[in-house]
């Protein structure tokens, strides 16, 4: 296609257009099915936690015991960082 013709400019035009139109309804179906999702609280997907609460608590523990952070957060397979935030979101155990 030459779109020094304005044929060609007509042809590419139309082209571009309808592809834009298709990126957009496309956008639009995707933020109708989260915002679907979202209303009754269903899940989004995303990684699942692969450490239960009880897992956290006990390295917690360690660390406490005077285990270094870096060691037990490599024995969970994680990293010092994921320990630390997955202590911080710990719900405080009713009394």
């Amino acid at each position: 296609m030459d779109t020094r013709t304005p044929m060609g400019s007509m042809v590419f035009t139309v082209m571009a257009v309808l592809a834009q139109m298709e990126l957009e309804i496309k956008r639009e179906r995707i933020t109708d099915s989260v915002a679907k999702q979202r209303a009754p609280g269903e899940d989004l997907g995303g990684r699942r936690p692969t450490f239960t609460d009880s897992q956290i608590r006990n390295a917690l523990r360690l660390i406490e015991d005077g285990e270094p952070a870096t060691q037990v957060a490599r024995d969970l397979g994680m990293s010092r960082a994921t320990l630390y935030r997955r202590i911080r979101e710990l719900p405080v155990p009713s009394v």
